[in-house]
């Protein structure tokens, strides 16, 4: 792939440790085009950046999700983008490989941080995290992407121009794979090396805030998805609970005479909620079924 038609896109807000390093790597591997948009950094992250050879944006709202839209939307021309983090947690070494399955057709790579993570470069906490993630995209999306909260990214303008992405934090990571299942973008996933971050560099992670941001992510995209899982979790849930109030009461009566009207009044309505949800969950999947099949057919046509 000739690098003159690669942007490395770099969201950042206050790694002025870190970031000169990380566009140095990257232009010592061949690559002009580097692109910072920052976040309002009040360390000189910016000026550091321009400093060593990078353009430099400053993005116009808040959070990495805001950055990296409006970076691809409206200041990048090149036709395939590798995004990263500005922590030095990621190596330039690892761009070719990251960028050759864009050259095979492929349109989205995810870099896979678990193939190679260095000692200290995520506790133990966040690995436990990361892989409670990943197992529930799976089961969800039915795809398994082995590391979808990575942030080392390759993929064509094209592609992200198909994606519909809200989230505006740390939860676009989420997004960009859930549109990957969803608009039938061909991804694949590459090994990479996850480094840690440099002493003096603080993280901008905040695992339960975050962690709790990317599960709701997870299951809100489930409704277009597979709502299958959306509404029949729910109405699973409800389901049991009523089952099981109802069974209480069923005991208490039998038992020792004592009736319980209102919680049979609960039980009821729980258990008539969550077979409505159980019936509207399979109504649904079958709807999306019959959507991505008149799909299928009409780009079969096309293709003509």
């Amino acid at each position: 792939m000739d690098y003159d038609d690669v942007c490395i896109l770099i969201p950042t807000y206050n790694e002025a440790e870190t970031i000169g390093d990380v566009v140095d790597d990257f232009r010592e591997e061949g690559f002009e085009n580097v692109l910072v948009i920052d976040g309002g950094s009040e360390d000189g992250t910016a000026e550091l950046a321009e400093e060593h050879g990078a353009r430099v944006v400053m993005q116009s709202g808040s959070g990495k999700g805001q950055a990296i839209r409006e970076a691809v939307e409206y200041h990048v021309d090149a036709p395939y983008i590798l995004m990263l983090d500005g922590d030095a947690t990621y190596r330039a070494a690892d761009a070719e490989a990251m960028l050759a399955p864009l050259d095979e057709g492929y349109e989205h790579v995810i870099g896979d941080r678990f193939a190679d993570m260095r000692d200290g470069a995520m506790t133990r906490f966040n690995q436990f995290g990361n892989r409670v993630v990943n197992r529930a995209f799976a089961t969800i999306h039915g795809q398994d992407f082995e590391d979808i909260l990575s942030g080392y990214r390759a993929f064509t303008r094209a592609s992200f121009g198909r994606m519909t992405l809200t989230a505006d934090g740390f939860g676009v990571e989420t997004e960009m794979a859930v549109e990957c299942v969803k608009r039938n973008i061909e991804t694949t996933v590459v090994p990479v090396s996850y480094l840690p971050r440099p002493s003096g560099s603080d993280t901008n992670l905040r695992p339960i805030r975050d962690g709790g941001i990317i599960f709701l992510e997870l299951y809100r995209r489930a409704k277009t998805n597979n709502p299958l899982f959306y509404f029949g979790s729910v109405g699973g849930v409800s389901t049991l609970t009523g089952v099981i109030i109802a069974a209480y009461v069923g005991i208490e009566w039998v038992t020792v005479r004592v009736s319980h009207e209102v919680l049979a009044v609960v039980a009821a309505f729980a258990v008539i909620v969550g077979v409505q949800l159980l019936m509207f969950g399979v109504l649904s999947d079958l709807i999306l079924s019959l959507h991505r099949d008149t799909l299928r057919k009409i780009d079969e046509e096309l293709d003509r």
